[in-house]
């Protein structure tokens, strides 16, 4: 049996790289660029993907048109995201750097973090330090697009083990709340043959009031929150957590 440490640790990433990212999850992205109202930019727009992964959005902006940077910490993503983009011929730019520390003052149109990738940090001075740097990496007048699993979405998801087989894998995944919703535990458990890993995963969970009030504070004005890629109402059928703020002229 083997244990990763967590979000920070790139055995993490690798061992439990396709149950995160799906060759049906580059598809559904792919999809939702094409359909969404919210991942519209302007032509040719400098595009910053905080927290990129494996390219899962960055590779299609980059195909769309758009100038594209994708920043991640995890060596093992970031070699994964620079494969897909050779692969398809796509002009990206890869950094490796901390989401908390990322320099590029007013160097971007759009800064996009996308499907739960905020709330990481143990310290919540931290998170709130990640959307300071998106702030100060938009040029005046540019768009922040946050999507994550909303307090209210999870309160109604957090139930028995989950599990999910891709071939012959299996994993488990149980979700505890911690600190009277403040955060999320999971813990995940994969078998592949006769090996198993074992995974800890804690990050803070926000609620739309609560998002709403941590990016207004990092400076951000024209606040909207979304339910949805396709622009619904946060609300009983809210689907996402998707806010989308802006950086005063």
């Amino acid at each position: 049996m083997t244990r990763t440490g967590g979000f920070q640790d790139d055995d993490f990433w690798t061992e439990f790289h396709d149950f995160l990212f799906s060759e049906q999850r580059h598809t559904q992205a792919e999809e939702l660029l094409g359909t969404s109202p919210l991942l519209s930019f302007t032509p040719g727009a400098r595009v910053l993907d905080l927290c990129c992964g494996p390219g899962v959005f960055t590779v299609p902006l980059a195909r769309r048109g758009y100038e594209v940077t994708g920043v991640d910490l995890s060596p093992a993503l970031l070699d994964r995201a620079r494969k897909r983009s050779a692969d398809t011929g796509t002009d990206v730019s890869y950094v490796r750097a901390d989401a908390r520390e990322f320099e590029a003052p007013g160097g971007f149109d759009v800064v996009l973090n996308l499907f739960t990738s905020f709330g990481y940090f143990e310290d919540p001075a931290d998170n709130a330090r990640v959307l300071r740097t998106m702030y100060d990496c938009l040029a005046p007048g540019g768009t922040l697009v946050l999507d994550l699993a909303g307090k209210e979405l999870l309160a109604r998801k957090v139930t028995p083990p989950k599990v999910v087989t891709r071939g012959e894998d299996l994993m488990v995944q149980t979700d505890t709340v911690l600190d009277d919703w403040a955060r999320l535990r999971s813990d995940w458990v994969l078998v592949r043959g006769e090996r198993v890993t074992r995974a800890t995963l804690v990050w803070f969970v926000y609620s739309a009031v609560e998002l709403r009030r941590m990016v207004e504070e990092a400076g951000f004005g024209g606040v909207e929150v979304f339910g949805g890629f396709d622009g619904r109402p946060y609300d009983e059928n809210a689907e996402r957590l998707v806010l989308r703020a802006v950086r005063a002229v």
